[in-house]
């Protein structure tokens, strides 16, 4: 399906533009800044998983129609 294709390769797109914007990816801020009690770490964290559940809420019923 066309439309999925486009909808997970936006995806991809984001995921590397916001790793790019954060100064790393999520398992790195997870591990090693949480670990070292780093706040912008915290705050990524947070970021990451509450835009992956506003994403989930709105891609998932665009690709399991």
């Amino acid at each position: 399906n066309p439309k999925t294709f486009i909808i997970l390769l936006a995806g991809g797109l984001l995921i590397g533009f916001g790793t790019r914007y954060a100064g790393g990816c999520t398992s790195g801020h997870a591990i090693s800044g949480l670990s070292n009690l780093q706040l912008p770490s915290l705050i990524a964290v947070i970021g990451f998983f509450i835009g992956g559940l506003i994403m989930s809420h709105f891609l998932l019923p665009l690709i399991f129609r």
